[in-house]
Parts: structure tokens; C-alpha cells; sequence
């Protein structure tokens, strides 16, 4: 039979259950987005900037089934995209990049967007495809698909050269997608080195990252059956219920909040499931696990990188998980845990109240308190809301201080840390979810990037709420600068007046200027999202009270100075200080 490479494209598509993509059309790419305009299941979604629109694919795999899919042109639209892809590759978030190409039977030198996009890829991605033939378009994305979200999932780049996707060719047949295993081999035998390793411990703890995501029942079965804290990854936030008792946050060292860092500090066993024991969740490096540490993950390239494990386990945390839980609960060894640390949930609960009282007594005249913000913002959320942050002070002051009590319900850039990441995220988390709340917190810097990405939730009829932490700084860099600097160079920003730019785009907007608005403004902006209309909402953030989590960053990186560094850095901050 005859068919174009495009018609292929959208059959390859629709049978891998593609909802939505998203980009930019161009010459090389018109006759796939023609085709796709007719799917009855996918939505072609135009986006303002590429890199927003790879952000929008990350958030639609990161909160659904189906997987982010992007449709942009060659050469200026891969680089464009090139932040949210990079972010997918080290996050370990499936997405498919579908662009056009040249000519490749044109016999012309130095076409339109002609340049090697494998080469700039490859080091983004788990593999990039070129499409050579009519009968190749199918099976390559098929392969594609596979390749993404099995193992440890990624970003796969396939391109589709101009005559083969405007043009029609001969293919035998269509067959349809038969998903393959995504199974790995695992050892029973390993998990019995685990539960050796338990034995031997007296007191244990959880850490859990985005490996675990759909491990939620296992991970609280095998915390109360141990009765182990559980602390989680950045990334991670949402693998564990926050409202569970032995639910302590982020990290675990003198970095996480004072739940995490007391309920982890005599534990002489640590479980480690999904993570990869990455810069961010562990403080800049700055946590030393116990010599006994159980590391499961999808990824042997992990185990041993960071931290030497006693026992690795390399697997599915969805398949290993319930073997673990089964063991524990055969072995015995589970009813010795429960006579072990009977209050240690009620400190637990203790050291959270304390932390947020003492935020709570830190205000500033005249600005909005960012605990208080956050705390009453979780009062008015309902239990299934989704939360995107995007990278900044923002994001470990939510990780710290705002509870997320379901899984894959809070997504952020992780270990590529790519900002401008939440407006354009929410979108995709919202379009994907359009019966749940869904809310975006930004530094103003971070919405400079992709704020106008609200045009695109407008055009799409979403009511997504943003919140913008309005300070005038990259805060989290500027608080950086002054202990070592005593200066902020080029983290001060030119004012911002996000009113302006909700009327631009179409939101509507809401004004939070002190810890008096706190509560209606936030009722007023989840009420105008049930609008279903985008609604940016600008917050007066006061930051001059430091997350947990930077200053235990700071000290950890003092800590590597030699001494004459550190004598160095101390001198020129007293003499600025002193001189100005």
C-alpha cells in the first residue's frame, strides 16, 4: 500500500496511546501536523517556545500514562528544546522528539535548518533515529517507545527526513504496537542479603526517590513493618505520603528539616530505593549513610557511585518492593523493630510543628511569610492536587514546608535543574489532569523564562493557578552570594509586574502583598481557576529567612575549602562588609 511517512507517524502515535504533542510547526513538519489534526486521539498543541513545549511533554509523563510527546522542527527547534530533554535524560523521564528533516534525496548542500542533531543529542538522550525508508517509520517508532520507557526511562529522538514524510511510499503492512517485557532480571538471592543486613541493624531508615514513584502501598508496608523513618529525594517529594506518621521530608542530613535530620541520625541501616544518591538530595554530598546500605535501582550504574553499598539489588522497585515486604514479614525479624523506638513518630510530629513554629515567628512588615503562604496553600488544596515547582528558593521552601500526601502528585527539575520549568510544566500536568487542581510556584526569575507559556494554558482553556515568589532576586543564588561575596552580582532583577503580563496572555490575576491576603487570595485564585482560565498570581515573598536546605549546603561546601581558602573567603566578606 502507498502512504506518506506522516500518515504512518500519526498511525505509530495513536497506537502508542500519544494524547497530546506539542511544538512548533515548520516546513519540514506541515504534513504531520496536518495529519494530526485529523487524529480523533491526539491534539497537536502549539506552543509559544520549544523549550516550554518540552517541559509540557516532561510534565505529561511525569503525571499520566501517556507518554510526553514533542513535533518540532529540525535544527533551531531541537536547540530550543534542548533544556526540557536534557532535564528528561537526567531526571529518567520517558519522552518521544519527533522532528522533521531535510532533503535527504535533494543531492543540495547547506538546506534549510541542515545540521547533525544526533550529534547534539546524543549526550541528552537514550538513542536518536533517523528514519531512512517508508517501510522504517513504524517499526522505528515502535522501537522508539520501547527503548523510552523501559529500564530506566529517557528522552528518544527520531527524525523524519521531508521527502520521506511529505511524500508516499510503499509499506507492506501497519501492524499494530505489541508492548515488549520491561522486566529486569532480578535476584532472589540479593534480597536475602537485604534482610541479613536488616538483621543486623538496629535502628533503620528509608530513602526513597523517583525510582519508587509507584511503589507507594510497598514503601509504607515496609516502614511500619520496620518502623523506619522515610525520607525522600527532591525529586522523590510525593513517593511517600507526607501526612504518614514516620513521614520526615527531604533529605536526611544536617541540610533536611530537623524531622529528617534527628529521625535519621542513629540509624545503622539505610534502604535506599530509586535514587541515585545525586548533588541535590543529598545536600551537596553532605551525608554519610551507614555502612550498612541497601541500594535497589533500575540503573546498575548507580550502585557504588557515590556511596559503597553493602547489598545492591538491580531491578523494577514495582517487582522487587513486594518481595522485600514479603520477606520482612516472614522472617520475624519485623515484631524486634516494633518494641524499637516506640516515640519515634511522636518526634517526628514534635520536630514538624516546631519547624513551622519557627517560621511562623519570622515575619517581615509588609511581605508575605512563605511558610504561612504555603501552609494555609495546602489547607485549601484537596488531597489529589498537583504541585509543580520550578527550581529555586521556592522549590526547597515547598519541599520543606508544604506537605504532599499523594505520589507523582509534586514534579520539579531534579538533577539537570533546568528553570523555567513550572509555567510551562503546569500546563502539561494540567491538560493531562483536567479534573484535578493543579498549581505552579515560580521565582519571578523562572517565570521570565517561560511565563508567557499562560497564553498557551489560555488558548487551552486550562485553569492552572501560577504563584509567583515575587523578591526582585535569583534568591537562590543571590543568598549564595553573600556569605563568601558579600555582593549579589547579576542576581538582582529588573521589577517585575506580573499584571501586566496576565492581562497580556489572558489570565486573570491576583495580588498577595502581606500575610492579610494570604488566605482569600489564595481562595480567590483556586476559585477562578474552576473557570477553567489560567490565573497568575504575583506573592510578595519575604526571603530573608534561609531554607534548611541552603544553609546545610553552604556549610558542606565551606567544609571542602582548605584553610587558606576559607580564611580567604571570610577576609574579603568582613572587608566588604566594613567598606561597603
Amino acid at each position: 500500500m502507498k502512504k506518506t511517512g506522516a500518515q504512518l507517524v500519526r498511525f505509530a502515535l495513536e497506537q502508542l496511546g500519544v494524547k497530546y504533542t506539542f511544538g512548533i510547526p515548520g516546513v519540514h513538519n506541515t504534513e504531520i501536523y496536518d495529519e494530526l489534526n485529523m487524529s480523533a486521539d491526539i491534539q497537536p498543541v502549539l506552543v509559544t517556545h520549544e523549550g516550554g513545549g518540552s517541559f509540557m511533554a516532561d510534565a505529561i509523563s511525569r503525571t499520566s500514562d501517556s507518554i510526553g510527546t514533542m513535533l518540532i522542527v529540525p535544527a533551531a527547534g531541537v536547540t530550543h528544546a534542548a533544556s526540557g530533554i536534557g532535564e528528561a535524560s537526567l531526571d529518567g523521564i520517558p519522552m518521544l522528539i519527533i522532528s522533521g528533516g531535510i532533503n535527504s534525496e535533494s543531492g543540495h548542500q547547506y538546506q534549510l535548518h541542515d545540521m547533525d542533531q544526533h550529534a547534539l543529542l546524543k549526550p541528552i538522550t537514550k538513542a536518536t533515529f533517523k528514519v531512512l525508508s517508508h517501510e522504517d517509520v513504524i517499526s522505528t517508532f515502535y522501537q522508539a517507545y520501547d527503548i523510552a520507557t523501559h529500564g530506566e526511562p529517557g528522552p528518544v529522538f527520531i527524525e523524519m527526513p521531508y521527502n520521506i514524510s511529505n511524500f508516499k511510499g510503499t509499506v507492506a503492512n501497519m501492524p499494530s504496537y505489541v508492548r515488549s517485557s520491561n522486566s529486569v532480571t532480578w535476584k532472589s538471592d540479593d534480597v536475602s542479603v537485604a534482610i541479613d543486613a536488616i538483621k543486623q541493624g538496629k535502628k533503620v531508615g528509608i530513602f526513597a526517590g523517583w525510582g519508587a514513584a509507584n511503589c507507594e502501598p510497598y514503601l509504607v508496608k515496609l516502614a511500619e513493618l520496620l518502623n523506619a523513618p522515610v525520607a525522600t529525594t527532591l525529586q522523590g517529594l510525593s513517593v511517600f505520603p507526607a501526612n504518614h506518621p514516620l513521614h520526615t521530608g527531604m533529605g536526611m542530613g544536617k541540610y533536611a528539616v530537623p524531622a529528617a535530620t534527628n529521625a535519621f541520625e542513629d540509624i545503622d541501616c539505610l534502604i535506599a530505593i530509586g535514587t541515585r544518591f545525586s548533588e541535590i538530595p543529598t545536600g551537596s554530598f553532605g551525608i554519610n549513610p551507614p555502612e550498612n546500605l541497601i541500594h535497589i535501582d533500575i540503573n546498575e550504574q548507580v550502585f557504588n557511585a557515590n556511596y559503597p553499598a553493602k547489598c545492591t539489588i538491580l531491578g523494577d522497585a514495582t517487582q522487587i518492593l513486594p518481595a522485600l515486604v514479603a520477606e520482612v514479614a516472614a522472617s520475624g525479624i519485623a515484631s524486634s523493630y516494633q518494641n524499637r523506638h516506640i516515640h519515634l513518630a511522636a518526634q517526628i510530629k514534635r520536630d514538624k510543628a516546631h519547624y513551622v513554629a519557627e517560621w511562623f515567628a519570622h515575619n517581615v512588615e509588609e511581605k508575605v511569610n512563605p511558610a504561612r503562604f504555603l501552609v494555609e496553600l495546602r489547607k485549601q488544596l484537596k488531597d489529589d492536587a498537583i504541585v509543580v515547582a520550578d527550581d529555586g528558593n521556592h522549590t526547597f521552601l515547598a519541599a520543606e514546608l508544604l506537605p504532599i500526601h499523594q505520589t507523582k502528585h509534586f514534579i520539579s527539575p531534579s538533577d539537570f535543574n533546568a528553570m523555567g520549568y513550572c509555567v510551562p510544566a503546569t500546563v502539561g500536568a494540567k491538560l493531562a489532569n483536567p479534573t484535578k487542581q493543579v498549581v505552579g510556584i515560580v521565582g519571578d526569575g523562572g517565570f521570565l523564562m517561560t511565563g508567557m507559556e499562560t497564553l498557551t494554558a489560555t488558548n487551552l482553556n486550562l485553569g492552572a493557578v501560577i504563584f509567583i515568589f515575587n523578591d526582585g532576586e535569583l534568591s537562590q543564588i543571590s543568598q549564595a552570594q553573600e556569605i563568601p561575596y558579600n555582593r549579589k552580582t547579576c542576581t538582582v532583577l529588573a521589577s517585575l509586574k506580573p499584571e501586566g503580563v496576565a492581562i497580556a496572555t489572558g489570565a486573570n490575576f491576583v495580588d498577595i502583598q502581606d500575610n492579610g491576603d494570604i488566605e482569600t487570595g489564595i481562595s480567590r485564585a483556586l476559585l477562578y481557576a474552576e473557570q477553567n482560565k489560567p490565573v497568575i498570581v504575583n506573592v510578595n515573598v519575604d526571603y530573608s529567612k534561609r531554607t534548611r536546605f541552603t544553609q546545610g549546603v553552604v556549610k558542606t561546601n565551606l567544609k571542602r575549602f582548605s584553610t587558606s581558602e576559607k580564611i580567604r573567603a571570610v577576609s574579603r566578606a568582613v572587608i566588604r562588609k566594613v567598606t561597603g
